[in-house]
């Protein structure tokens, strides 16, 4: 049963890996919203492995406060997010 844990924790980590790249590499902003939103989903998955393999139920409450705060933070950014191609008033021709 420890390959089964160690195979899990490889592909967290894989996964991890792979998203901060598009964190850094994204671009532009709702890429980076996207990657973050993985992250934290990797996280939460990370957390919940823990607690099957520990049998620990505690970090349950996290899991749950962290997907609440995560999900507040999304729908904030994306309702307040400036686009990323402003129009700049003084070049006619640039922009969207």
């Amino acid at each position: 049963m420890s390959l089964v844990w160690q195979i899990a924790a490889v592909l967290l980590i894989a996964a991890a890996t792979v998203t901060m790249y598009r964190l850094l590499a994204g671009p532009n902003t709702l890429d980076r919203l996207v990657a973050v939103d993985t992250l934290v989903a990797v996280t939460m998955c990370a957390l919940a492995a823990w607690a099957a393999y520990s049998l620990d139920s505690t970090v349950l409450y996290g899991i749950v406060a962290l997907s609440l705060i995560s999900f507040l933070g999304s729908v904030s950014v994306t309702r307040f997010r400036v686009p990323d191609t402003a129009v700049d008033p003084q070049e006619p021709g640039r922009g969207r």
